[in-house]
């Protein structure tokens, strides 16, 4: 990760080294300034009474002056945010002078044509996992099946959990041992890199390939999760590989894409990237451009919204065109079942008061269940996380014991279900043998079928769309409905969280599908809808109660359903969901955030926030550099500290007075340092040198892990006591807000600009031009309870 490193003894952390600036330099107000802000990352760890740092489901810490620590995948790393200013220095303004049309329009079309590739390569990988699952699981259960026919009922409870019990071994072993970040849905990570947290790896080559395979495994295996969720990360890792020129660890490397090194461009190309994925996992192109707005993304705009709209467009031709391809029955078992497309526009439906009344009790059953789902989830991963940091072997322990468990379920459960004699004149075989569909035989006698097993011995798109069925009112018995309610409740909750590449959209789908039928059923005398369109509510009701997404859903349903003529009543439905369970507690992926220790800032200030000033919660020692700084005082600073921004401030004789030029980055300066373009005078050039020396490109952002290390550098005694000019690679024109501001304004201008950095500017004149430096760390509610522990939340 750019940024990385280990972090340095607890005799140089931030909050308890505080060395003598003034003798760095000579700089005669530095030294007086340590009430400010340090030019930092995001760091500074708070502690409590010596009892160590509280953070969100940590016991242990590790110390760090970087950044926040938290939890990706199920290990602890630092976090550092991103930086989606423009850096206004005299190479950039040089640059853009510079630039010819023609270097413009390639720039222009270089982006465009990302798109393109992400489209086309997200919709090849969800066409493989949807192809690789089909084919696995089909083969399991066809095994399973032919003992079964057999009457080999052991040996086939010994097939089938064996095979669940490897695959979803396997499954943890790479997800633990290859790329840990990969664990879970990916979409709070996504979310929050969208919002500004760069956390360790998770959009990194390995973890791509890890969230790939790991996800094709992990549903192939029987666990009651979804492979829609890792899609959207896969999305994402798809378009930052790309977006950052390849991986030079993996020799994958494209200088063309050298216009990309920036925060900027990579959070556009990212956001594109998760609407695709949603798009390839749903075959719903509106509402992945739909999630990504309403969902994963921070900051928006009209261009950002084309790029999305074409990029998920591309990955519907792409999936249709490949679809295509496997009718001729040329992809194996891979048919009917996967790339899920529920057509239960068969006619038009008609409702009568009852049905509304009906489906607004629907809404407040999906927001209670999703309100609980929720909270226990949150309590169900806390125990989890104490038993993932234990080590890798821990974590493959877990999700072996799921399996089982899940295994056991599967394949139990529908042995007390009775047979149900097969439908006369249906149009589906019945029982069905050998093949996905809505009969089941399992251990029914000849010309009956188990409704349970049809549930439970069919991949989870399969079963979605049997309960989605229409004109099939009778086909599962109300108990059968029941228990498997309940076993998907329960298993959904104990899934999520092990340490494999998991979704929550299935198996809150296929919760709440089951409880919408059982109400369907219920209210089949007195109602003119059909049971499978109340499945099609219930999913639309417990998505709304457990993830508080209300467009995106409802649109990427329509479009998995083709059922246009339902949408007055699933936004009646998710509205209702909502608003309910939001009584209760955060959506689910905003839970996982807060629990991951992710520093998510929100769309609004914090009420508390209007009783504070920005120079309150700014926090020292500052540490800033001159104009014309000496060599060895930068490179004492870097080796110290792990800070990613310091003012620079011009001193006489430069100046007339100490004044605020504006803020150098940690990585600008270690490439200064590393072309050691120094002189022996401390004296204000004209910055040409630099300029010849240096181009734009030089100081562009590196990918993951291959930014320069103040480590990698040596320097003579001679050269540590030469200067350097910082003018040329300064950033003049800094955010900056004065110390009196409202801290809510400041948040709310910190968040919308999607800043690392806001300068605090001191009102009075005659004081040290800058007061501290405001960052993602010192907007967070923890540290700023921390300096004012009577300050009430709710004020």
């Amino acid at each position: 990760m750019d940024g990385d490193h280990a972090p340095p003894p607890l005799s140089e952390r931030d909050g308890s080294f505080n060395y003598d600036i003034e003798s760095m330099d000579g700089g005669g107000w530095r030294g007086a300034a340590a009430a400010g802000r340090f030019g930092s990352s995001e760091a500074l760890l708070r502690y409590d009474d010596g009892e160590g740092p509280r953070e969100p489901l940590l016991r242990k810490r590790t110390m760090n002056t970087t950044s926040q620590i938290a939890i990706v995948g199920a290990n602890v790393f630092p976090i550092e945010s991103l930086d989606y200013e423009i850096v206004e220095n005299d190479l950039f303004k040089q640059d853009w002078r510079s630039r010819k049309k023609k270097q413009i329009f390639q720039y222009i079309v270089l982006k465009w044509a990302l798109v393109l590739l992400i489209g086309v390569l997200t919709g090849l990988v969800g066409f493989f996992n949807n192809l690789a699952v089909e084919n696995i699981a089909g083969f399991k259960l066809l095994l399973t099946g032919d003992l079964m026919l057999q009457e080999r009922y052991f040996t086939a409870f010994l097939a089938y959990g064996g095979c669940n019990l490897v695959l979803g071994a396997t499954a943890a072993a790479i997800c633990a041992y290859i790329a840990p970040a990969a664990a879970g849905s990916g979409i709070p990570e996504v979310k929050a890199y969208l919002n500004g947290v760069d956390a360790y790896s998770i959009l990194a080559p390995s973890t791509l390939f890890v969230k790939i395979f790991g996800s094709i495994l992990g549903v192939s295996g029987g666990f009651v999760l979804g492979k829609e969720g890792p899609m959207v990360h896969t999305g994402a890792c798809i378009a930052n590989l790309l977006g950052q020129g390849g991986s030079r660890k993996y020799h994958l490397t494209c200088n063309w894409l050298k216009y990309f090194k920036n925060d900027r461009d990579r959070r556009d190309l990212i956001t594109c990237g998760a609407a695709a994925g949603v798009a390839a996992a749903f075959r719903a192109p509106v509402g992945g451009v739909l999630f990504a707005l309403e969902e994963a993304a921070s900051w928006w705009r009209s261009a950002l919204l084309w790029r999305t709209f074409f990029t998920t467009a591309v990955v519907a031709v792409v999936l249709k065109a490949l679809i295509e391809i496997c009718r001729s029955g040329k992809c194996g078992l891979f048919g009917q079942g996967g790339l899920i497309m529920f057509d239960l526009s068969s006619n038009i439906p008609t409702y009568g008061t009852q049905d509304v009344i009906a489906i607004m009790v629907l809404g407040i059953i999906g927001g209670v269940f999703g309100g609980l789902f929720n909270f226990l989830l949150d309590r169900i991963l806390r125990v989890y996380s104490i038993i993932n940091e234990k080590g890798p072997p821990f974590k493959i322990l877990l999700t072996i014991t799921v399996s089982i468990i899940t295994s056991a379920c599967s394949y139990g459960l529908p042995w007390l279900a009775p047979c149900t004699p097969c439908p006369v004149g249906s149009m589906e075989e019945c029982p069905t043998i050998g093949r996905s569909g809505n009969f089941k035989n399992f251990q029914c006698p000849a010309g009956h079928y188990n409704g349970l097993a049809s549930l439970f011995f069919n991949t989870n798109d399969d079963a979605i769309r049997n309960l989605f069925s229409r004109g099939t009112e009778n086909e599962f018995h109300m108990t059968s409905l029941f228990v498997f309610f309940t076993a998907i409740y329960c298993l959904g909750l104990v899934t999520y969280g092990i340490a494999v590449p998991s979704g929550l959209f299935i198996p809150v789908i296929l919760a709440g599908a089951t409880y919408g039928r059982i109400v369907g059923t219920l209210l089949g005398p007195i109602s003119d809808l059909d049971p499978g369109l109340f499945a099609l509510l219930g999913a639309a009701s417990f998505l709304g109660g457990t993830m508080r997404m209300t467009v995106s859903v409802c649109v990427i349903l329509l479009e998995l359903t083709n059922e246009l003529h339902m949408l007055p009543l699933v936004m009646l439905v998710l509205l209702i969901s909502k608003t309910i369970a939001d009584c209760f507690n955060k959506g689910v992926y905003d839970q996982i955030v807060v629990m991951k220790g992710l520093p998510f800032m929100e769309a609004h200030a914090e009420p508390y926030m209007r009783h504070l000033v920005a120079g309150d919660v700014v926090s020292g020692p500052l540490i800033s550099f001159s104009g014309v700084e000496k060599v060895g005082n930068i490179v004492q600073a870097l080796r110290i500290t792990g800070h990613n921004g310091f003012p620079v401030v011009d001193e006489p004789p430069i100046s007339e007075a100490p004044e605020l030029v504006g803020l150098v980055l940690r990585s600008h300066l270690l490439v200064l340092l590393k072309g050691k373009t120094f002189m022996k005078e401390k004296v204000k050039t004209s910055g040409s040198f630099v300029l010849q020396r240096f181009g734009a490109f030089d100081f562009a952002k590196a990918g993951s892990g291959k930014g320069i290390k103040i480590e990698d550098l040596d320097f003579t005694d001679e050269e540590m006591e030469m200067y350097v000019d910082l003018h040329p690679v300064t950033n003049t024109s800094p955010y900056t807000v004065v110390e009196t501001m409202s801290l809510a304004k400041a948040a709310v201008l910190f968040r919308a600009l999607g800043l690392r950095h806001l300068l605090v500017v001191p009102k009075t004149p005659g004081r040290p031009p800058i007061v501290g430096i405001l960052t993602r760390h010192d907007l967070m509610p923890e540290h700023i309870h921390g300096l004012f522990p009577n300050l009430r939340k709710s004020h």
